[in-house]
């Protein structure tokens, strides 16, 4: 018992929780001096230092709190002085008892949650069959459709849809090709031109795919290009012993 191990400094006992339960069971330390809330403070700082919670552990602590509590109180209760209905053996049997009965709990509901998980796939009609289905044979049942009705459902559901209309939406108009032609004529004409320049007027996405032409001709070892600053403009010149090319 994990919980059992906790170390304990009270006024008429210190040491483990498991050698309390042991004196306590044994009548060599009377039940009536220890003092019960001190060693549940005690389990209460002690998860707070480790900052961590084991319900296993927890689980187990209640119930050897619960043990000792109902042991207790039947030590209050008038007529104390009465012997009590368990001996020392009897109650440490009970209280093994209760500790193996919450086990076979524990096992049963970790059993329960793993057939839980592996069936969560498959779910079974619960409900009872209808009253208006109930001592119905099949000879006396009747159609509920008609088949033509449900001939034509089938056919819609067989039939291929019509091409979606593209009419409304905007295609690019412009090629990678078009735009490397471009900026080979550039360098072939003059060798040297400002990025601004080869798309003054262009919409964003001739810009973008005028880039896309400038990092092909970087690429090929035709063209490089010089930016002095983040955001400067970009001056593109011909590559030492690259002509410019052909035209398309």
């Amino acid at each position: 018992m994990r919980a059992a191990s906790l170390d304990l400094d009270l006024e008429v006992f210190q040491g483990p929780f498991d050698l309390l339960l042991t004196l306590v069971l044994r009548e060599e330390i009377d039940l009536l001096e220890v003092e019960l809330a001190e060693v549940v403070l005690s389990y209460v700082d002690h998860l707070e230092r480790t900052g961590e919670l084991d319900l296993e552990a927890a689980t187990e602590f209640l119930v050897l709190i619960a043990a000792l509590l109902e042991l207790k109180s039947r030590l209050m209760l008038p007529g104390g002085d009465e012997p009590l209905d368990w001996q020392p053996e009897e109650a440490a049997e009970e209280l093994l008892a209760r500790m193996l009965e919450y086990s076979r709990y524990r096992r049963a509901a970790e059993f329960l949650r793993e057939r839980l998980a592996g069936e969560s796939g498959f779910r079974y009609r619960s409900a009872p069959i209808p009253r208006a289905l109930r001592r119905v044979s099949v000879d006396a049942a009747e159609a509920v459709y008609e088949p033509e009705l449900l001939a034509r459902s089938i056919g819609g559901l067989l039939r291929v849809p019509p091409a979606l209309d593209l009419s409304h939406m905007a295609r690019p108009r412009v090629t990678l090709e078009q735009r490397l032609a471009h900026l080979r004529d550039l360098l072939g004409a003059r060798g040297r031109f400002g990025f601004d320049e080869a798309v003054a007027g262009a919409d964003r996405l001739t810009q973008a795919v005028t880039l896309f032409a400038l990092l092909e001709l970087y690429k090929s070892g035709e063209a490089d290009w010089e930016q002095d600053a983040p955001f400067a403009p970009i001056t593109v010149t011909a590559a030492a012993g690259a002509g410019g090319g052909p035209a398309g």
